[in-house]
């Protein structure tokens, strides 16, 4: 029940407002890792040339990949890569890695020629399309790689948070009828959270949020995910007080303790657990009855 969950501060809460700094540090630090590691290798493998020269090619390499991973992940939430969605949306990655070769070689070209005429150098590209062959094949595997990582994360940040679900509507009773015109909406949920499961009520939710693929349920100042789009998820609540006040939020209209209005157009509500939500005046009509 919402009322046993725990009100102690968690580790995920604590890490929320560092989330975009370790996320980056991550991916610095492991871009970082294989450039020093590559650099040493083709080194020790080449001999007769200076250091800095496989360092060079390994900057402009890992730096490009890099910058395209923000691209990548973007375009994995745009066609995500789930068992319902694969076959639909497979073909568009594996276009998507030809993209991603294509800037991947061009940026890492253009970075290595301007590096090399700083110092009065001059950097020979070789056929392009042995060049492309080339490093395509690593950049699939890299493609596979950034995704596999992303994927992992989210699992890790899920089991942390709690992932929410729809209970099963209990079976009519043998030999009645479903009564026509009326939809089961779902009254409480199931949430997994590491290894415990607990139930939280539909009218003890505060407010929603759209999170890609998912949408943030947030309840007694804990967020769970639901796998749905915020459109869908709403369907199932009571329109009579569940309703959107911005493309990405919805509320809980006896939630709202008060609304404040902004020189924009647009609002901002403050809701009886303390926080805030933004509301846009596209939506303001919805809160009538506020």
């Amino acid at each position: 029940m919402a009322d046993t969950m725990e009100t102690s501060p968690q580790g995920l809460e604590r890490y929320r407002p560092w989330r975009r700094v370790a996320e980056t540090g991550f991916w610095v630090l492991v871009l970082t890792i294989h450039m020093l590691f590559n650099s040493i290798t083709a080194w020790i493998d080449l001999r007769d040339v200076a250091f800095v020269q496989p360092l060079v090619w390994e900057l402009s390499s890992n730096l490009t990949v890099g910058l395209l991973i923000p691209a990548l992940v973007a375009f994995e939430r745009k066609f995500p890569l789930r068992w319902d969605t694969l076959r639909r949306n497979l073909p568009w990655h594996l276009a998507g890695t030809l993209v991603f070769c294509g800037v991947h070689v061009l940026v890492m070209m253009a970075l290595r020629k301007a590096a090399y005429a700083a110092v009065g150098a001059s950097y020979t590209v070789g056929p392009w399309h042995s060049v492309f062959a080339y490093e395509y094949l690593k950049d699939v595997r890299s493609y596979v790689l950034i995704l596999c990582a992303v994927f992992s994360y989210r699992l890790l940040l899920l089991r942390l948070q709690g992932e929410a679900r729809v209970l099963d509507a209990p079976e009519a009773a043998e030999g009645s009828a479903p009564v026509a015109g009326t939809a089961a909406r779902p009254e409480r949920f199931l949430v997994r959270k590491l290894r415990s499961e607990f139930l939280i009520a539909a009218r003890d939710i505060e407010w929603l949020q759209a999170q890609g693929n998912y949408v943030g349920i947030h309840v007694n100042g804990h967020d769970y995910l639901l796998r749905s789009t915020l459109a869908d998820f709403l369907g199932q609540l009571d329109p009579a007080r569940f309703v959107q006040v911005h493309r990405s939020f919805a509320v809980n209209l006896d939630r709202v303790a008060e609304i404040e209005p902004l020189d924009s157009g647009d609002a901002r509500l403050h809701m009886k657990d303390g926080s805030r939500v933004a509301c846009s005046r596209r939506y303001r009509n919805a809160l009538g009855g506020a």
